[in-house]
């Protein structure tokens, strides 16, 4: 069954019902009516795909997948267009109409991209799904998403859907994809061959459908401001914020060789990963490998990669290693590497250029912002800083004491980070839920729950998720403020602080700290950094107590799961050598 169709009011859209958007009804091959974001007909594919087709940019490469045991493989833009369009005459062959919503559970392979690409082609919505997720998460998505179509790998799928298929009565058909580019092993389960059926399918009838720009594209799986997975949909009209913010904090253009490092699965890999880089005509490096410094420097060196996209606990890993691993692979020709999904501290910022030859750049945005608002720029930026707000976006900080939106003018006061609801990236709703939610939208203003502080320069900083600030006596502590000190300090490799239940204080900080390589844990080391911290932060914002653990609690895309962090504080959980077995339960986050 299709999504509903949400159309665009006042920035933030709302439920009209129906059965998606169709286009004119025929699947001759080419682009109907295709534009690129503007008017009434319109396909994101247009700007990925087919515009450098008609601009003689066909044999431009678009994707090199990097596999196991040295294997490679090239793609140019004609042959991921032409796979594309059998992926979608595959898609319709099996039923699929526009806004039919088409899960994908891949490993960073090629059909990963096809599959997002030929849905697309369709006026399908492309689902990532987390391949660490259990069965759990992984029904309750695909039931949320009321999935028509599962393309996943043999592997997962038996690991994962199959022992709850006769209960996704909305899953009609699942398409599988081998290992290591093997046949699939599961076909005896009403499953057919992805590949096989790619092999045989005729690109002429894989055209490019055209559709409202408001029509919904992807869908990811957030906690949203209330801490509840939802699912947020994002529409077509996004393509075009996408690439333009590749250009301002990338300087994407169509000679740079491109990588995002982050999970299928996190709206990043989708966003930065897929759109605004083929939106640009870049080229994309797609690793399948687990993560390995040594791997990811020759990767760097190698493929001549200009342009990096990772996460801060990538970055935090790297920095385990030390700078002069980094440097022995220094003739790179990375023009600018950045961050995003989590604050990154001043050390590291200064830990790529003497590893890289560049800083590490923060960003921030969300997945319901749906691109980049707030990022350091090489003519702009300040280290442990998100950055300045992008042309297209209007940011504020607002009182979020109050119950109506009062905006903070004065700077560096803390406040709650909220954008305004007229960018086109911005989600357009969150699946089955219609109107506005008073949390979530506010007098025109999506309030992202984040606690800032912005100073007279116009750079905003992190300061906390309004659920996270700790409150003691007549103290509002950031937690991101008390870790970021800490990790100047060489023994701490990660850092989590929350609070604790206090009779006299209400909350005191605590925090729980993985030690890098050549460090012991113990109290000699305890006392050390409790008396570092007080120095760096004074006794009112230090933590009270550090508890030693092998490894942060973390959710699949690599955020600090401080809910856990929280039940350890509070005794719910026991020893805190059980903590890194809580993530798991947290996948949802």
């Amino acid at each position: 069954m299709a999504l509903p169709q949400f159309g665009k009011t006042g920035g933030q859209a709302a439920l009209a019902g129906g059965n998606g958007v169709h286009g004119n009804g025929g699947h001759e091959s080419g682009v109907r009516g295709a534009g690129d974001g503007d008017g009434a007909a319109m396909n994101l594919v247009h700007c990925l795909l087919d515009r450098h087709l008609a601009e003689g940019r066909s044999d431009r490469p678009a994707l090199r997948w990097l596999g196991h045991r040295h294997v490679r493989r090239d793609i140019t833009y004609g042959e991921l267009n032409e796979q594309a369009a059998r992926a979608a005459c595959v898609l319709r062959d099996h039923g699929v109409e526009p806004g039919d919503v088409v899960a994908v559970m891949l490993p960073r392979i090629p059909e990963l991209y096809i599959a997002a690409l030929g849905a697309w082609k369709v006026g399908a919505v492309f689902c990532p799904l987390f391949a660490s997720f259990g069965p759990g998460p992984v029904k309750s998505r695909l039931e949320v998403g009321r999935a028509k179509v599962l393309i996943a790998s043999d592997s997962l799928y038996a690991r994962k859907v199959a022992g709850n298929r006769a209960l996704l009565s909305d899953l009609a058909t699942v398409l599988l994809v081998g290992e290591d580019g093997a046949a699939t092993q599961g076909c005896d389960d009403g499953c057919a061959d992805f590949r096989q059926l790619l092999a045989v399918a005729d690109p002429a009838r894989g055209g490019t459908d055209a559709i409202g720009p408001d029509a919904p594209a992807w869908l990811h799986f957030t906690s949203g401001t209330a801490g509840i997975p939802k699912g947020a949909l994002h529409a077509h009209r996004a393509a075009s914020p996408l690439r333009d913010s590749g250009r301002t904090v990338f300087g994407l253009r169509p000679d740079d060789v491109y990588w995002c490092t982050a999970e299928p699965g996190w709206i990043t890999a989708t966003a930065y990963g897929i759109v605004a880089p083929l939106a640009n005509g870049c080229a994309i490096i797609v690793d399948n490998a687990e993560f390995d410094p040594r791997r990811w420097y020759s990767i760097l060196r190698d493929d001549a990669v200009t342009a990096w996209y990772t996460t801060p606990t990538a970055i935090r890993m790297m920095m385990r290693y030390g700078a002069a691993l980094a440097r022995s692979y220094r003739r790179n020709v990375l023009r600018v590497a950045a961050s995003c999904g989590e604050p990154l501290n001043a050390e590291a910022v200064a830990w790529g250029e003497r590893a890289f030859g560049v800083p590490f750049r923060d960003s921030w945005w969300q997945t319901e912002t749906g691109a980049i608002t707030i990022a350091n720029l090489p003519d702009a930026s300040r280290p442990g800083s998100m950055g300045r707000a992008l042309p297209g976006f209007d940011v504020a900080v607002a009182d979020c004491a109050a119950a109506d939106l009062r905006f903070i003018d004065e700077p560096d006061r803390p406040g709650e980070l909220v954008v305004r609801a007229d960018c086109p990236s911005l989600f357009t709703g969150y699946l089955g839920e219609d109107g506005r939610p008073m949390e979530t939208f506010t007098d025109g203003w999506y309030r992202s729950g984040d606690l800032v502080r912005r100073d007279a320069d116009g750079f905003f900083w992190f300061l906390g998720r309004r659920d996270d600030i700790i409150k003691s006596a007549s103290q509002s502590i950031g937690p991101f403020e008390v870790e970021g000190a800490l990790l100047d300090h060489p023994a701490v490799a990660e850092i989590g602080v929350v609070g604790r239940p206090d009779l006299l204080l209400r909350e005191v900080p605590v925090a729980y700290v993985a030690l890098n390589p050549g460090f012991e844990a113990g109290e000699a080391l305890r006392l050390e950094l409790l008396t570092f911290a007080r120095q760096q932060l004074g006794p009112t914002l230090a933590p009270q107590e550090i508890h030693f653990i092998d490894a942060l609690p973390k959710t699949s895309s690599g955020k600090i799961v401080r809910r856990a962090l929280r039940l350890a504080a509070t005794g719910e959980v026991g020893e805190t050598e059980t903590l890194p077995l809580c993530a798991g339960r947290y996948d949802d986050e």
